[in-house]
């Protein structure tokens, strides 16, 4: 077992916990990144990124997250490849453990473990992705620009999406498993007032199709009852807008969580509800979900970090 002692330990990757890394260590404040189960985050099972600034003809995901990480390596970022499974903020300095048994002892944390998206549990969501299955228009809708495409949700999240969407593509299709959409009133009417948006109502999509990505999906409505009905349509994209989980499971002990496991920072900063813990990023940001969004919470994080180090006398 490995005993590490650092004054800031960040805990996730991604952009958040990468800029982070590259803040706190340009302050001579010798971060340790805790990259978690997949290095770089969501991002890295991202095609291409074309809004992120500093990359005007876009970039790869995982290209673009190897760059934040080797940036935060060259100002002297110790990066290790491990889970952290159990933590205590009872007190400082604060003591977490990873998946090999190391012992990590910090200063300050800053949490970075981001959010992952849900999905319906399909094969074929696996098989298309980044071949036309996506969990975020924000990132992705320009890609299919003048086209036709799919979102799964009924809440004020698919609704969103798709109103977003219908400003870029031909058409929407929103597949609500419902016989009413759970988005607020003021959304559902902008919703069914779009002309090309279609709501499906009461629908599942049991599959996706096509040859080099997706060009269809299969839909069954009624499920399960003697009205069952099966029918295709041609779609170019599907987006899944049925949530998020946030990856903050091992820190509810200590850390105060909103009711969708989201971590309550203390705005306009970044701190948590024990002195010396800090949040960035997607675990923390129910709204934006952006790698921008990331990024800036992760250079205040660790800002918040030195400051509250400075004040402490510890820097």
């Amino acid at each position: 077992m490995e005993e590490l002692k650092t004054k800031v330990l960040i805990i996730g990757s991604g952009p958040a916990g990468y800029t982070a890394g590259i803040y706190a260590s340009r302050a001579n404040l010798k971060p340790i990144v805790v990259e978690g189960p997949q290095p770089g985050g969501q991002l890295t099972q991202t095609t291409e990124i074309e809004n992120f600034p500093g990359y005007p003809s876009g970039v790869q995901g995982i290209q673009m997250m190897q760059d934040l990480r080797n940036q935060a390596e060259r100002f002297g970022t110790r990066i290790v490849s491990r889970l952290i499974t159990k933590v205590d903020f009872s007190k400082r300095p604060f003591i977490c453990h990873d998946d090999r048994g190391d012992r990590y002892e910090a200063e300050t944390v800053i949490i970075a473990t981001g959010a992952t998206a849900k999905y319906l549990g399909l094969d074929d969501e696996v098989k298309y992705n980044g071949l036309g299955v996506s969990a975020c228009a924000t990132c992705d809708g320009f890609f299919y620009r003048n086209r036709t495409v799919a979102v799964v949700g009924g809440g004020d999240t698919a609704c969103e999406e798709a109103l977003y969407l219908s400003t870029i593509c031909k058409k929407v299709y929103m597949v609500v498993r419902k016989d009413y959409l759970r988005a607020s009133t003021v959304m559902q009417t902008r919703v069914k007032e779009k002309e090309n948006i279609e709501i499906l109502f009461l629908c599942n999509v049991t599959g996706l199709y096509g040859e080099d990505g997706v060009e269809g999906a299969h839909v069954v409505r009624n499920l399960g009852t003697d009205k069952e009905e099966k029918f295709d349509i041609s779609i170019d994209g599907f987006f899944l807008a049925i949530g998020h989980t946030p990856n903050t499971e091992v820190f509810k002990d200590y850390i105060e969580l909103n009711k969708e496991g989201y971590i309550i920072t203390a705005a306009p900063g970044t701190a948590t509800n024990v002195e010396g813990v800090f949040a960035a990023g997607d675990c923390a940001d129910p709204i934006y979900r952006q790698a921008i969004t990331s990024a800036g919470t992760g250079c205040r994080a660790a800002m918040d970090a030195e400051r509250f180090l400075m004040d402490n006398d510890e820097v």
